[in-house]
């Protein structure tokens, strides 16, 4: 069970306070953001538009819009931004009001939250641990016309998964035939070179949203900043319609108008991913006593085999935070992701897991 009472990874505050330590003295491991830390071009533009909190932000967010309308090579009428990916499941769940839904089992928490608000009848997916908890072609045998919206995260929250492109594309297809809404949730491909995601494949497919997120790419987790893609316009404009006004901060609205043209973080990003999570899987696979699946976001699930070790709390005890998975459905407390930081801290995290499962923890 995991010892804290947050769904999420990132809280540092909850986990020091069990230390009695302040949180800076932790080394976090349990939210998969950039180790790059924050574009230094957003930070000089940040700390020259200063000015910018004493106006109220443009209630349409011309500029945000068309700087991702223009990356994405789409039309500006295609794109909902919002207050984080988070506010954006809200919006849509709120807006297609679902009466049946599926979603893929274990995953991100916000879909269910957001499902439960509702009326829906909220029907499960389980990936299988035999499969490697990749996504099947079995998942195409359960969607029936009773669903209204079925949510892929892609690559997958908390196992860093992609499902086979082949049989994505057949997902997309039997939705489009059954009337299915199909949501792609891609928080986290931006951080796989090369990957495109489903985007430039909307304009045949007006039945699929896709949920994008800067925050995590961009270490910028304290602005919040995701979006909506959908080709078709009127049901994007209902969707905004629904939407609360100013949602979206001024310095949020600002980066998002800026980063996603800067291609040297980009390339930077993509270049130590490719480098140190390759080296850092290697070492991981070295320790006893703990299994690890392979993934392609920046972040790893492990299963810890030693029924005596409680994982989080041996290396909280070693002022390092993982994430326990013990309340993703599907999972249990021999669970945990990891995300992938910057070579010495993942070295820290290594040597504190070497101390847990050799039994020489110094805290202990």
């Amino acid at each position: 069970m995991s010892l804290l009472k947050s769904a999420h990874g990132g809280n540092t505050r909850e986990a020091a306070a069990l230390l009695g330590i302040p949180p800076e003295q932790l080394l976090d491991f349990s939210a998969n953001i950039n180790p790059l830390g924050m574009p230094a071009t957003l930070k000089c533009a940040l700390i020259d538009n200063l000015d910018r909190a004493e106006c109220y932000p443009d209630v349409d967010y011309t500029q945000l819009h068309a700087a991702l309308a223009q990356h994405h090579q789409i039309p500006v009428s295609w794109i909902l931004a919002g207050n984080g990916e988070t506010e954006s499941i809200f919006t849509l769940v709120n807006g297609l009001k679902p009466r049946h839904a599926m979603i893929v089992a274990p995953g991100f928490a916000e879909y269910r939250r957001a499902l439960e608000w509702g009326e829906c009848a909220i029907h499960e997916f389980a990936l299988r641990e035999e499969d490697g908890w990749q996504l099947t072609a079995t998942i195409l045998d359960v969607l029936t016309p009773e669903l209204d919206c079925l949510f892929l995260c892609t690559p997958n929250n908390p196992t860093g998964l992609l499902p086979d492109g082949h049989l994505l594309a057949a997902i997309a297809t039997r939705c489009a035939e059954l009337g299915i809404t199909l949501i792609l949730d891609e928080a986290f491909i931006d951080f796989i070179a090369g990957e495109e995601g489903f985007i430039p494949r909307l304009q045949e497919n007006p039945h699929i949203w896709v949920l994008r997120s800067l925050t995590k790419f961009y270490a910028i987790p304290g602005l919040r900043l995701g979006y909506l893609v959908n080709s078709d316009e009127q049901a994007v404009a209902r969707m905004r319609s629904r939407q609360m006004p100013w949602s979206i901060n001024a310095f949020a609205a600002l980066a998002g108008e800026m980063i996603l043209s800067d291609s040297a973080y980009q390339q930077a990003t993509w270049q130590w991913l490719a480098q140190e999570g390759q080296r850092f899987d290697q070492q991981l696979q070295t320790l006893p006593g703990l299994t690890v699946y392979p993934g392609r976001a920046n972040y790893r699930l492990l299963r810890c085999d030693r029924p005596d070790i409680d994982l989080q709390k041996s290396l909280l005890e070693q002022h390092v935070l993982i994430r326990s998975c013990a309340n993703y459905p599907g999972l249990d407390a021999r669970y945990y992701r990891v995300a992938v930081r910057s070579k010495d801290e993942n070295d820290r995290l290594l040597a504190a897991l070497n101390n847990t499962l050799s039994g020489t923890n110094p805290a202990g």
